[in-house]
């Protein structure tokens, strides 16, 4: 099988780009490296189209593999044949291959494989024949064998009827067929386990449920699932008997005396051995597709929280919402150096409360926090009141906003914690973890755990390891759009950048720790560890902002300096003039033809196109060309909204079934797939994204079980409210 001109069907791809892709990836390259760097290779292939073409190679290697392995195991047995071999060799799907296999795979000892043992499979073929003319009851006579019990003709008619049915069951066409059928016919139906029907739960409105198992969409899936991991309910697939039935008659029962001992043991054949093994089969299809798309969901949603823009240049103050235990609150300078930490308990009566906002007012005063950051956990809504009442008795100009703190508390007891601030006690290091979010989101967000960050659906209840390796490559993915400053990241951000391993990233800030700051960036094949390959890999996605060469603070590759000497040579310009005339330098710049300059310096359009960007933006942040985080200076009740109103508010979670806002009230606000836009659309992702600032208008409100529902749809019509 050529690998290559398979996936280049299946994605729509040229065979040159595909070939040169894998043989990129299979030289050790990354994915980042490939996609920025080697744009003339791949013709422009993007990094989502680079990561499909991994995941199709892998699993197009995985089946060739399994194709070998199950060839030798037949092949050892003597049953090989140029048929089944073939068939083998020409699957494109391993549950092919399985079913191929299935007839000579190692079983334990079954009615069937005993039925053997007794001398019964001649019968057994003698029945499938179907004669016209033939008697069973005098033909299963000759089998009759004391020593191997079998003692009367119904004994040997039974034991061939077994043996019948697993021959039907193993047939791998057939069995391809009921499972393709199972898909379009079956429903889902899921009923509450009998001492839990009563029970209020999340799972009460699939405790009577029933829905086409071509039409179930993946979310719902999971949620069946998990209640049913949890004891709540009861979930099988049903399908029409006599439809999947009639498919095994049609290919195995004919006519005569015989006809009706192979229908019985068709029959038997689909209720015991293929019903239940199709059922998990197509179970198993719905949740692998479940997880995909639970996964794609949760991957998108973390690659726009990473990617929110840094609030820079601001003295924040970080509070961490709690009842019982206080609120913890910290004060961060404008690069995130700790100032100040401390706990309130302005939930805990008026004295407290009031002694909470004079300690804030202190704070605020004294270290001039421009912005209070608030953990949206626990508590979270009533500390917003507390704050917002402080600025309006002050008369201040502080905002406020509301940060997910999704995944604090896993950072703030990890080791890299302790180590950052070894000498506070953990429920202290939560606050400053949400104050450096909203500074920085990717910085601080890298250091906890992807699946901890709280922007999925049901992201729990799927395979770890698939969500981890994906989650991982979206995070390396935003670090690498970003970039990194080779002089102030940690090891948790520099481990994401292309090429560098854990092991590496600590090394390199051991070595900035022993010599001070890094000036170039060829000083990085010092750190141990880190070979030329490595090196190569990197050295575009790392930036020294104060480095000897101003080229060292853009994307340009250290391959491709001499290139972009050149460039700007021709407009009468060095690279040093990037810091002193750069605006001269843009000017000249934007007049250039990246056709013309290709042809003149015997390079890629694509790279040329590139190197122009970074020398006209030098130390860039693509996230700085985002929409602002929307600030808040009041907060808003339940009581406050009403039936039409329009609000303004921020996208915190997506998911296949609508958008969930935050609309400044307790609980953030649903609007559904249905009510995102004017037009059908096919997920909410086409409409809205995780950050995105959105105006929305209230057509529901369940003050019972505090939930808002919202709408984005025909706003033009209703009256804003502030």
């Amino acid at each position: 099988m050529d690998f290559n001109q398979v996936i280049a069907k299946e994605l729509g791809l040229k065979m040159t780009q595909v070939k040169e892709a894998v043989n990129l990836l299979d030289g050790g390259n990354t994915i980042p490296f490939i996609a920025r760097y080697r744009k003339e290779a791949t013709e422009e292939l993007d990094e989502n189209v680079l990561r499909d073409i991994v995941e199709r190679l892998d699993y197009l290697r995985r089946l060739d593999q399994r194709k070998t392995e199950v060839l030798r195991l037949i092949g050892e047995q003597g049953k090989l044949t140029e048929e089944l071999s073939a068939q083998i060799t020409a699957a494109t799907v391993l549950q092919d291959v399985e079913d191929l296999y299935r007839p000579y795979k190692q079983k334990r000892r079954t009615r069937a494989t005993i039925a053997k043992e007794k001398g019964l499979e001649p019968l057994a073929t003698w029945l499938l024949i179907q004669y016209i003319r033939a008697d069973p009851q005098v033909e299963a006579e000759k089998y009759l064998n004391a020593e191997l019990e079998v003692n009367s003709t119904e004994e040997a008619l039974a034991g061939a009827m077994d043996i019948i049915a697993e021959t039907i069951a193993d047939d791998a066409a057939l069995r391809k067929r009921i499972r393709e059928e199972t898909f379009r016919i079956a429903d889902v139906v899921a009923i509450a386990v009998a001492k839990k029907a009563k029970e209020r739960s999340p799972f009460e409105m699939y405790y009577d449920y029933r829905e086409p198992v071509r039409k179930i969409p993946p979310h719902r899936i999971l949620a069946l699932n998990r209640g049913e991991k949890e004891e709540f309910l009861s979930v099988k697939i049903e399908a029409p008997l006599e439809t999947l039935h009639r498919l095994i008659e049609l290919r195995y029962v004919k006519t005569g005396p015989c006809a009706s001992w192979v229908q019985k043991a068709s029959l038997d054949a689909y209720k015991r051995l293929i019903e239940p093994s199709i059922e998990r089969e197509v179970r198993a299809e719905l949740s692998d597709r479940a997880e995909e798309q639970a996964i794609k969901v949760f991957a998108a949603n973390l690659r726009q929280l990473l990617l929110q823009p840094p609030v820079r240049g601001k003295m924040v103050l970080g509070l961490d919402p709690g009842f019982r235990t206080g609120c913890k609150w910290a004060v961060v300078d404008e690069t995130g150096k700790l100032l100040k930490v401390g706990v309130i308990y302005p939930h805990s009566g008026q004295g407290k409360r009031e002694e909470a906002k004079a300690i804030l007012r202190k704070a605020i005063a004294e270290y001039n926090a421009n912005i209070i950051a608030i953990g949206n956990g626990t508590a979270s809504r009533e500390t917003e009141e507390v704050v917002a009442e402080l600025i309006r008795e002050d008369k201040i100009s502080t905002e406020f906003i509301l940060v997910s703190e999704a995944g604090a508390s896993v950072y703030s007891a990890s080791k890299l914690a302790g180590e950052e601030f070894p000498e506070f006690d953990l429920s202290l290091r939560s606050a400053v973890s949400i104050a450096r979010r909203l500074q920085d989101p990717l910085a601080e967000l890298v250091k906890i755990e992807p699946k901890a960050v709280g922007v999925g659906q049901y992201q729990h209840d799927v395979q770890p390891k698939r969500l981890e390796e994906s989650l991982h490559g979206v995070v390396e993915s935003c670090v690498n759009v970003v970039g990194v400053d080779l002089n102030t990241a940690s090891a948790s951000l520099l481990q994401y950048v292309a090429g560098l391993k854990p092991a590496v990233a600590k090394n390199i800030v051991a070595w900035r720790d022993e010599h001070g700051k890094f000036s170039r960036r060829d000083q990085l094949k010092k750190i141990p560890r880190l070979g030329a390959q490595t090196y190569i890999q990197c050295a575009g996605f790392i930036r020294l902002p104060d480095g000897a060469n101003p080229l060292e603070n853009t994307p340009v590759h250290p391959e491709s300096y001499q290139l972009a000497e050149d460039i700007l040579k021709k407009i009468g310009h060095t690279s040093g003039d990037l810091r002193e005339q750069l605006s001269a330098v843009r000017k000249k710049l934007a007049l250039l033809e990246p056709k013309e300059l290709a042809d003149e310096f015997g390079a890629g359009v694509p790279t040329i196109r590139d190197i122009l960007d970074a020398l006209q933006r030098p130390g860039r942040d693509p996230r700085e060309d985002l929409p602002r985080p929307l600030l808040r200076r009041d907060v808003t009740h339940m009581e406050d909204l009403s039936e039409g109103m329009v609000l303004e508010g921020t996208v915190r979670n997506v998911v296949d079934f609508g958008a969930f806002v935050d609309i400044g009230v307790k609980h953030d606000g649903l609007v559904h797939i249905s009510q995102l836009c004017d037009k059908f659309i096919k997920h909410p992702m086409e409409a809205v994204a995780v950050g995105d600032i959105v105006k929305v208008r209230v057509i529901g409100i369940d003050k019972g079980r505090e939930r808002v529902s919202l709408s984005m749809r025909d706003l033009s019509t209703h009256v804003t409210t502030a």
